[in-house]
């Protein structure tokens, strides 16, 4: 058994994998660390930050400083299985209860389900890569994701009372499972980029940040804008977005005023992101992935 099953204490049977305990870990390690790194990253419109709680009365830094350092044990439960070639089905299950170890860490506060989900698939497919010893890349691990569980994904169960099932009902959005499958198109070919051109314009890596941050807020069919503003919601997020980097982006020299009062603005009216910023979380993981491993 790997370590991160024991330190979870509720994954009971892992797959045997022939993936090192080590490379588990330390892709547990970058995954939560992702995660911090996303909160820390501001102002992000309407999100939670260091700075404050956005657009959320429920939940502040140190509910998702808690809930990362809770779900990071089963990042590497995911490695592990998709070393041992699991299916979604085994996957899911670890989800699960890295949900259930989210929500008793938070008080029952969702701070990290899409992320669980999301970096949780990219953690299984570094395991894939890393027991076929194979050089992982932003490009091999999406692959990977799309090709050994993107059908299970749109296959596998859609909850009844969710906000991204409301969402599907209302506007046909497909949402985090409709990237996932497709290998996440939106990671690979708008975030990475994004956060390398932030690079050269900032050259900071915060601001770098921002700038792949709101190249995502300009694309993403955001099923949380969608869920608390509507159409007009998104609408009005994606073309602040774009404006925004119409500007400069991160480049410009006044960038950080310009996003403060887009992030008031939203706070004003409790617009949230939620998606992009689980975008974001994805690209911070695939970028390390890229430089470390």
């Amino acid at each position: 058994m790997s370590r991160p099953a024991q330190d979870a204490g509720v994954t009971r049977r892992q797959p045997v994998s022939g993936l090192p305990v080590a490379i588990a870990e330390r892709l547990a390690d970058m995954a939560a660390a992702a995660l911090v790194a996303e909160l820390e990253t501001w102002p992000k419109p309407g999100l939670v930050s260091h700075v404050d709680s956005g657009s959320h009365v429920d939940m502040d830094h140190t509910t998702f400083r808690r809930s990362a350092a809770a779900i990071r044990p089963f990042f590497g439960c995911l490695a592990t299985a998709g070393g041992a070639g699991a299916e979604m089905d085994q996957l899911r299950q670890i989800g699960r209860e890295a949900e259930a170890a989210m929500l008793a860490a938070t008080g029952g506060v969702n701070t990290h389900r899409g992320a669980i989900f999301g970096l949780g698939l990219l953690c299984a497919a570094a395991g894939a890569a890393s027991a076929e010893d194979t050089r992982l890349s932003a490009a091999r691990l999406t692959d990977i994701v799309a090709r050994r569980w993107g059908d299970a994904i749109l296959r596998g169960p859609i909850p009844l009372r969710s906000h991204g099932t409301d969402v599907l009902r209302r506007f046909g959005a497909g949402g985090a499972r409709v990237e996932a499958a497709a290998g996440f198109p939106l990671v690979r070919e708008i975030g990475l980029p994004a956060l390398q051109q932030g690079r050269a314009l900032a050259r900071e890596e915060g601001a770098a940040r921002i700038q792949a941050f709101f190249a995502l807020m300009a694309e993403v069919e955001d099923t949380n804008l969608l869920h608390r503003g509507g159409a007009a919601g998104l609408q009005d997020a994606q073309r602040v977005a774009r404006q925004f980097l119409a500007a400069g982006g991160a480049g410009q020299g006044e960038w950080e005023a310009r996003a403060v009062a887009i992030h008031q603005a939203f706070v004003r009216r409790r617009l949230s992101p939620g998606g992009c910023a689980d975008l974001l979380a994805a690209t911070i993981f695939l970028d390390a992935v890229e430089s470390r491993l």
